[in-house]
């Protein structure tokens, strides 16, 4: 990881504190934590993001089309609308 960026972060004592401890008894580190963090919220806004698109560019005709073409398969147990 040749490509590290800084960055000064200010935490209120209560949470840096709590956060600490929870390092602390999970044997890992603050910044280590702090990365994951970071990360797993990112992931989670990306991924609600592209869901969101995606809804958005749906088309219902097509998928209620899909849904009912006569060769299809009906729904297994317990998949019913």
């Amino acid at each position: 990881m040749k490509d590290i960026a800084t960055y000064p972060l200010r935490l209120p004592y209560s949470l840096k504190q709590a956060l600490k401890e929870t390092v602390e008894e999970d044997g890992g580190s603050m910044n280590q934590f702090i990365i994951v963090a970071i990360s797993e919220k990112l992931s989670a806004m990306k991924t609600a993001a592209f869901f969101d698109k995606a809804r958005q560019e749906a088309n219902l005709d097509t998928f209620w089309q899909i849904l009912n073409r006569k060769d299809g398969e009906p729904p297994r147990e317990n998949d019913e609308l």
